[in-house]
């Protein structure tokens, strides 16, 4: 028995997102989109990144968020452990491994790109109080430049990893996998926009970050769960240590009575 996430039907999904994402990139990068996102919130905030030190972006939304997301990641731990312990929870094994696989994936990914390709934080670049030119994604750096580690949006990634929470509980509580999607957008747009307020980075990291975890979930869900059923992973053999008998032979209890 197939489960009844259709995953062929999603990664199709996932490939007209990126048909649309390209484009879609092109277009914030002719008209300066980016640019223009930021110049307003920097203007808003007084010419300066005046959030970029502030208390409840920094010290609440910044490293709060990070111990939430790391948190629920010992949590997502705890629950598979005890899934591996107890045979009642059998089925839950595969999807929680899978959820693990999916959010470690999405954020070793987006951390990998980040230290492979040098973009600057909008706080960096001249145009806004740093020391920096801008230099595009695919122009060359020129040498002496420092390296930097701005793009994809790490921060983001620690929230929009969790929209594997939606294929997770598709399998397992399909009522509640709006809830799981929620989760994870609602986590990664809180990060990503308070990045931007902070001066950290531009609207279309967060997007591309967003497109990698969708593209992680989605094809490791495809991957490890495209044959899970429920039903059979719930029907574990029993050994016969583990027969009880609920009630006494007819003939033994004849016998006693004798």
């Amino acid at each position: 028995m197939h489960t009844s996430v259709d995953f062929e039907r999603h990664l199709l999904r996932l490939f007209y997102g990126w048909l649309f994402f390209i484009p879609l990139i092109l277009f914030f990068h002719l008209y300066s989109i980016d640019f223009h996102i930021a110049d307003y919130l920097y203007l808003w905030e007084g010419g300066q990144w005046l959030l970029r030190d502030n208390v409840i972006a920094k010290a609440v939304f910044h490293d709060g968020g990070r111990v939430l997301s790391e948190s629920m990641g010992v949590v997502l731990i705890v629950l598979t452990v005890t899934a591996f312990l107890k045979r009642g929870l059998s089925h839950w094994r595969r999807p929680l491994l899978y959820l693990i696989a999916a959010v470690t994936a999405s954020t070793v990914t987006v951390s990998l790109i980040k230290n492979a390709i040098s973009m600057d934080c909008p706080w960096d670049l001249t145009r806004y109080g740093g020391d920096l030119p801008y230099i595009g994604l695919f122009e060359a750096r020129p040498s002496g430049m420092p390296d930097t580690a701005c793009f994809p949006a790490g921060h983001a990634s620690a929230g929009y990893a969790w929209v594997a929470l939606y294929f997770c509980l598709a399998l397992m509580a399909p009522r509640w996998k709006p809830l799981g999607l929620a989760v994870g957008l609602g986590m990664g747009l809180a990060f990503g926009i308070d990045q931007q307020l902070r001066g950290a980075h531009f609207l279309s990291h967060d997007l591309f970050t967003l497109m990698i975890c969708w593209s992680c979930s989605t094809t490791l869900g495809w991957l490890m769960l495209r044959h899970f059923s429920v039903e059979l992973e719930s029907n574990e053999p029993y050994s016969s240590t583990d027969y009880r008998p609920t009630e006494a032979p007819t003939k033994y209890l004849e016998k006693e009575g004798e």
